[in-house]
């Protein structure tokens, strides 16, 4: 698939739209600790080879564009691992992202012949596609992101809605749509307790 990438500051361009109902969406940020460790990067995927790349500085997150598409009931959000996207757009742009599609969780789900579910271990199962993970832990803060992240950013998202199309379909062979289904909507639910300090301890839990 080539790839046209779309750069801006801050928020996502006006007048950018997804007709198909479906974005896929990814973050970068300083590290793992949502409340420490800032929003650098939000990058959006349409599926055809057309990624936005919205760089934050760390001065603006009121980013009015691109708030309006996380908060938008007609468009489906594509996610892998959306329990941390989820709380990174909550923490540093205030919305609640809905409705979404965790690829991870749908993953697990359905394959469980497997422990290994990380986004590149589907897109070289299901799609047949190796990606490179080496710019995963460079710096997003940069003033000017290289090139090889950008791919990286990028590459981060142009194969979800394609794993979404075969991990809905073998959800619903096993009977496990709705199940997945429920699982999204409790997303919201278990991003606030991430945010609210129980990230670690299972409530449900006996102990």
């Amino acid at each position: 698939m080539s790839i046209k990438i779309i750069e801006s500051t801050n928020d996502l361009p006006d007048g950018v739209t997804f007709p198909d109902g479906m974005v896929a969406i990814d973050t970068e940020t300083l590290g793992l600790n949502v409340k420490r460790d800032r929003l650098c990067v939000a990058q959006l995927g349409d599926g055809k080879g057309n990624v936005w790349l919205v760089k934050f500085d760390g001065s603006d997150y009121s980013a009015p564009n691109l708030k309006a598409l996380l908060n938008d009931p007609r468009v489906q959000k594509i996610f892998h691992y959306a329990r941390f996207d989820v709380a990174v757009f909550r923490e540093y742009l205030d919305v609640d992202v809905t409705p979404v599609f965790c690829t991870k969780i749908a993953s697990k789900l359905v394959r469980t012949y497997t422990d290994k579910h990380g986004l590149k271990n589907l897109t070289e199962e299901l799609l047949g596609v190796q990606m490179d993970k080496f710019q995963q832990q460079s710096d997003w803060s940069a003033p000017v992101l290289t090139e090889a992240q950008k791919h990286y950013a990028a590459s981060d998202v142009i194969y979800l809605h394609e794993l979404k199309i075969e991990l809905e379909s073998r959800l619903r062979a096993r009977g496990r749509l709705e199940l997945a289904a429920s699982c999204f909507n409790f997303l919201p639910t278990r991003v606030a307790l991430d945010l609210a300090g129980w990230d670690e301890h299972d409530i449900f839990a006996h102990r």
